[in-house]
Formats: structure tokens, sequence, C-alpha cells
């Protein structure tokens, strides 16, 4: 089974992706914010990561920065409310999706980059 890190402060979007990303056979782990991310993200090895860019205590891209110091070929999908695009920080993410409470393009780019690995 393929292990996902979500990492977001909303708490609405964790139980979201969470219940979604399970519900396609995942198994899933949870981080509200950037310090417990990369505590997770070391403790539990995952194969993918979906990460917020704003959160209050580390700025997403920073944690982008040091998981792919870690694990350069870690597939990440950078996920956000705004459009960053035009941001070269993000463009080391495997992926750029805008959320949405519908999670198809997320799933399909989830299923697409584990293919890969």
């Amino acid at each position: 089974m393929k292990k996902i890190l979500v990492v977001d402060d909303d708490l609405h979007i964790q139980k979201l992706y969470k219940e979604e990303l399970e519900e396609e056979g995942y198994e899933v782990i949870v981080a509200g914010s950037g310090v417990k991310a990369m505590e997770l993200f070391v403790q539990e090895d995952p194969d993918l990561v979906t990460l917020d860019i704003l959160m209050p205590d580390v700025d997403g891209i920073k944690l982008l920065r040091q998981m792919k110091e870690k694990k350069p070929r870690l597939p990440i999908i950078m996920s956000t409310a705004y459009d960053y695009r035009d941001d070269f920080a993000v463009w080391a993410s495997e992926a750029y999706i805008v959320k949405s409470a519908d999670l198809d393009e997320m799933k399909k780019t989830i299923k697409t980059l584990l293919a890969k690995q």
C-alpha cells in the first residue's frame, strides 16, 4: 500500500484528502504544520507528499526544498488555494494543483506520479 503524507493546516482539507485518498486504497498520514510534516516525513517515509504552500509556521516552499534535499526523487504535489505557478520555487515540485472540493485532478495526478516510481 502506497503511503501519502498530506500537509495542510486546514482541518477540512485534511479530513477531505484523508477520506478520499483512503477510499482510493492509500495509507494517509496528516500533518497540520510544517514542523510536524518534517517529523512525519522522516518517521513514515511516504511515497508521495501533498503540500500546502501557506501555513502558519513554515512556508510550504521551504518545506518542499527540505524534503527534496532528503529525497530528491520523491513526488511532491503543491496544493494551494492561490495561484503560485509564476513563482519559480514551486517548479521543483512534480505537480501543482489549485485546491478544490473535486479531487479528481489530484487523484489522477497521484496515480500518474506513483506509477512512475
